[in-house]
């Protein structure tokens, strides 16, 4: 992986995170057209290191505030969506590696975060809950959408917003509440990516390449964060939702003829 490849992997990463479009699905397609599949894991950790890094910047006072108040209504609130989240990571977690691997299913999964976002936003202006209206039934729910965003192409912040405006909260809430439950489950990766990398090694990378990806994936997930906020106060979710509609069509079109 040379450095030129190391900014487009870190720049995909570091927007998708945050964006409804799909990380994991957009990093896999990079991956594979730079011939890189073999070093997912590894490439994998430092990049969403890079994101972590980026929420945590921009949340670093709620981080602060829930550390010093751990029974506060939003470190309640964060944990109860992190449990289902957990278990379902967890449970499923070989199963979905697996699928991740293949990509088989990644253009169906595309095609379905289109249209939970399309379907969404169809509900957006119903919205009125503020974080202090957030119940553990939200939260719950909305932790549940993230866990099922382990698939590869369904984007953990599309579902993770969507379920929060479905439950009437408002979009800017929603993204603001999705990006900070975020934190931990991104965590959680990055720890059980880096225990993966210590028991069965990885392929070998420059560290200068890993690094400047990492860069890249911190400085654009921390614009992602801030413009998708600003966003999602005025704008819509169909923009997103034709994105990876279309995304989705071209790999199954590319699947079909056998060329990805």
């Amino acid at each position: 992986m040379d450095i030129i490849e190391a900014i487009v992997l870190g720049l995909i990463q570091g927007l998708t995170e945050f964006l409804p479009i799909s990380s994991t699905g957009h990093l896999y397609i990079g991956r594979h057209l730079f011939g890189l599949d073999d070093a997912g894991i590894f490439l994998d950790t430092m990049l969403h290191f890079g994101t972590l890094l980026a929420v945590v910047a921009v949340y670093w006072r709620e981080i602060t505030f829930m550390i010093k108040h751990p029974l506060s209504p939003l470190s309640r609130l964060v944990l109860v969506a992190t449990i289902p989240t957990a278990i379902i990571g967890l449970l499923f977690k070989d199963y979905f590696e697996i699928i991740a691997r293949t990509g088989e299913t990644i253009g169906w999964e595309f095609l379905i975060t289109g249209l939970i976002l399309w379907m969404a936003d169809r509900w957006k202006d119903n919205g009125f809950k503020k974080v202090h209206d957030i119940s553990y039934t939200d939260a719950l729910l909305i932790g549940t959408f993230q866990g099922a965003a382990i698939m590869p192409a369904l984007s953990r912040s599309g579902l993770t917003i969507a379920a929060a405006i479905w439950r009437k909260i408002d979009k800017e809430t929603a993204a603001y509440f999705s990006f900070l439950v975020s934190i931990p489950s991104i965590t959680g990766a990055v720890i059980l990516q880096s225990r993966q990398l210590f028991t069965t090694g990885s392929h070998a990378l420059p560290l200068s390449s890993l690094l400047v990806g990492m860069v890249v994936s911190a400085v654009f997930g921390y614009i992602a964060v801030k413009w998708m906020i600003q966003t999602l106060k005025k704008g819509s979710l169909k923009g997103f939702a034709l994105y990876v509609w279309g995304v989705g069509i071209v790999i199954l079109v590319l699947q079909w003829v056998n060329f990805f």
